[in-house]
């Protein structure tokens, strides 16, 4: 069966994508399985508020059992707190801290590492849970995922899953997940 790595930016966006994707690869042979949450976004700061979003994930993935019956899930938080990728990535540009130029490095900076990593393991594909949000940039998002796709070598799993937006969100807080109010990004905390 195909192995899908799923790039997690945080818990409130990883809750409906990630049980979506569990309880299908438990009822359908051929669906992704394993579904193998990877959790890398350089663009958090400060350290504080990754720590809290990391710590929400793992909060999420200790209810999944509760969520989805019969499924299991470890996420992958090895890659390290490295903001200094996301600032310096985005100063070389010109004009880098500016919208949507800004976002669209970030997605890249996050997708292609995806990319990397799930051809590295042998996955046929990898994904985002960024494509939940309503508040990204989801064009932008899909040019990037597609792209780190061709280069890399591995498939784009590009499911739009802003319909379940009000679903997930319910979720989110029955679950007391920690719901934060920007992106992460050191130029959107206010």
């Amino acid at each position: 069966m195909p192995a899908l790595l799923l790039h997690v930016c945080c818990a409130p966006c990883a809750v409906l994508p990630l049980t979506e994707l569990l309880r299908r690869s438990l009822g359908s042979p051929g669906y992704f399985n394993p579904i193998y949450p990877w959790f890398y976004n350089p663009n958090i700061q400060p350290k504080e508020e990754f720590i809290r979003r990391r710590d929400a994930l793992a909060f999420l993935c200790s209810q999944i059992p509760l969520l989805v019956p019969g499924a299991d899930i470890a996420v992958d938080f090895s890659p390290p707190y490295e903001p200094h990728v996301f600032l310096e990535t985005v100063a070389s540009e010109p004009d880098g801290a500016l919208e949507p130029k800004r976002c669209q490095i970030c997605y890249r900076l996050r997708l292609k590492a995806a990319a990397i990593e799930a051809h590295k393991r042998g996955f046929e594909a990898f994904s985002t849970t960024l494509l939940y949000s309503r508040r990204q940039k989801h064009d932008l998002i899909l040019a990037e995922g597609h792209l780190a796709a061709q280069e890399i070598g591995v498939k784009f799993y590009d499911e739009d899953f802003r319909q379940g937006w009000s679903k997930g969100v319910e979720l989110g807080k029955k679950l007391g997940l920690y719901r934060q109010r920007w992106c992460g990004c050191v130029y959107g905390a206010s």
